[in-house]
């Protein structure tokens, strides 16, 4: 029987990594080892300063007081005792679409499992006044499906995307652009000691044509294939030149 590994960054009781288990099942034997909490905007971070604790809460479902991509580390060495054949990452608490994949962790907890060789899907449902993960897990489950019987590409994951409400149809997509300016509040504790809270500041998206974020807004479920290699391969030509210009001054001293 193929073996599946779900983990996510909104914590091992939140109702999207349930959901995204139930439906998974019938594809192959699921195993949930998903962040004892709070994990979200940890992107592929590794714990190295500190151990990890390793906690069985119930017949296939495992808690690491750890980021996203150590459950796969943990779980692949300690739970599972080798590779499983899909690694699926979800369903999150909100879109990671445009740059927001870098911070990801959900998208890192899939990123782990491609650099381990195993094809992996991560799943994320829009922000809406209430999480209804039903058709993020059929989406989910779909993808899982076809990723089991045809693969993927070397070191590609997919990154779904999945509307609020019923979505009306699937798109594949690029990832966004966007210029994002970061809010950092100052604030007093009690005590008088400053203290600062990350947040939000100002967002302008580039031309969506195509991307993820446009097929969300306009209803549709997302599919992004993203990869670990993160050169940019457009600009090795003008990398060159510039190696060039620094052999001609480094030769000139």
């Amino acid at each position: 029987m193929r073996k599946i590994l779900v983990t996510n960054d909104d914590g091992v009781e939140s109702e999207g990594v349930v959901s995204l288990a139930t439906a998974l099942r019938s594809l192959g034997a699921v195993t949930i080892v998903a962040p004892l909490g709070e994990a979200s905007a940890i992107g592929h971070a590794l714990t190295l300063a500190r151990p990890l604790r390793l906690r069985q809460l119930a017949a296939g479902v495992h808690a690491v007081d750890g980021t996203p991509a150590d459950c796969v580390n943990i779980a692949v060495a300690h739970v599972l005792g080798g590779l499983p054949d899909l690694v699926v990452s979800g369903i999150n608490k909100g879109w990671n679409v445009g740059d927001d994949v870098t911070y990801s962790g959900t998208v890192g907890g899939a990123l782990e499992g491609v650099l381990l060789g195993v094809p992996a899907v991560a799943v994320s449902l829009q922000r809406g006044p209430a999480y209804d993960f039903t058709h993020a897990a059929a989406a989910a489950a779909v993808v899982a499906d076809d990723v089991l019987r045809h693969g993927l590409p070397g070191r590609v994951l997919l990154n779904v995307n999945v509307p609020v409400g019923e979505p009306t149809g699937w798109a594949v997509t690029t990832q966004a652009a966007r210029t994002h300016t970061t809010q950092v509040l100052r604030r007093d504790d009690p005590w008088g000691r400053p203290y600062y809270w990350i947040d939000e500041g100002r967002v302008e998206w580039a031309d969506r044509t195509g991307t993820d974020d446009e097929a969300v807004r306009a209803g549709r479920i997302s599919v992004t294939p993203l990869h670990a290699d993160l050169t940019a391969h457009a600009a090795l030509g003008r990398t060159a030149a510039l190696i060039e210009r620094a052999r001609g001054r480094t030769q000139a001293l």
